[in-house]
């Protein structure tokens, strides 16, 4: 570890409180000048380190900056850990690091995207500073795991991390959407990479994008009434290297024994769209059914009106929510 991170692990251990440079120096077996340079880097990362004369330095509550050796060394499992100022997108770049044949899994964290990927290639706005963009590339999955409930599992993990965190209820839109307050504050895009040979799936790519605060005179006008940010209804501030550790962490506790299933269970009381009448695209056509319940596959089973069931294990669906919910009256899609 370097005198910088030694420097950053000190004064994160208890922020608030003052250092001097002699005792940082001391503790660390490191000059005043290292110390001093230490500082002067860290700053120009981002950390907000106050100092005055003769006072110390102090790590303030605000500083939040993705830091891959906080992140690494708090994560329960052995994950490989890719921070980014700025990245295209981190599935992407989860791609590129899986065909350079990294081995074990990793995980790629950005404090911005310049071309987040939604579902269905739409863009996902990931400015700077203001979220939390991550994905966990996971390899040589077994045969024996259902893909499919990944996007489930990384559901309920995300809902955890929040309620863990905040004294917010964050709900589930089926099938990989996480909302409060009828606005969304989180998409999951879950990707598959096939090995040819075997024709099964070989590598799973878990992208996770959070909006910690938005400023909605910077949002696009298609996302100013949909979409808002964890800050925005926490009174607390989050830190995004512990929420980073907590989803992951939530996640993988999941996944060592997701067969189980016993975690739908979490996710069928999260999912706020069960009871409700919605709307799904069938050749072309929009049908209307009742969200009756969510099956052991992840599998959203509907009764259309001809009183028939189906089970939806993909797409999208939209919903119409009433006031007095708690969510807003808008249709989310």
């Amino acid at each position: 570890m370097s005198t910088k991170d030694k420097v950053l692990a000190l004064l994160e251990h208890n922020k608030e409180k003052i250092y001097s440079g002699q005792l940082i120096a001391t503790q660390l077996g490191v000059s005043r000048t290292s110390v001093w340079k230490a500082i002067q880097s860290l700053r120009a990362e981002g950390y907000l380190i106050e100092s005055g004369t003769n006072n110390g330095y102090r790590l303030s509550s605000q500083s939040d900056v993705l830091n891959q050796e906080q992140i690494q060394s708090k994560l329960d499992h052995d994950v490989t850990v890719i921070a980014y100022a700025s990245i295209d997108s981190t599935n992407s770049e989860a791609k590129r690091l899986l065909e350079t044949q990294l081995s074990g899994n990793f995980l790629v964290v950005s404090d911005e995207q310049t071309a987040g990927r939604g579902r269905h290639g739409r863009f996902f706005h990931s400015p700077e500073k203001t979220g939390l963009y991550m994905s966990l590339a996971l390899q040589h999955i077994s045969s024996e795991v259902d893909a499919a409930l990944l996007t489930t599992a990384a559901a309920v993990a995300v809902c955890q991390s929040i309620e863990e965190m905040t004294s917010l209820s964050p709900k589930i839109k089926w099938v990989n959407d996480i909302f409060l307050n009828g606005r969304k504050i989180c998409g999951i895009l879950t990707e598959g990479i096939m090995n040819f040979e075997t024709q099964s799936v070989e590598s799973i790519i878990l992208g996770i994008g959070i909006n910690i605060s938005v400023d909605r005179e910077q949002l696009p006008d298609d996302l100013k009434n949909k979409v808002g940010g964890l800050s925005n209804h926490s009174s607390g501030t989050i830190n995004r290297n512990d929420l980073t550790v907590s989803i992951i962490n939530n996640f993988l506790a999941i996944y060592q024994n997701i067969n189980s299933r016993t975690f739908l269970e979490d996710y069928r009381k999260r999912c706020f769209v069960l009871g409700k009448t919605i709307t799904f695209k069938q050749k072309q056509e929009q049908v209307r059914a009742v969200a009756e319940e969510i099956d052991n596959d992840g599998g959203l089973v509907v009764r259309l009106e001809d009183g028939s069931h189906k089970i939806l294990s993909y797409g999208e669906i939209s919903i119409q929510m009433r006031e007095g919910e708690g969510f807003y009256e808008t249709k989310y899609s």
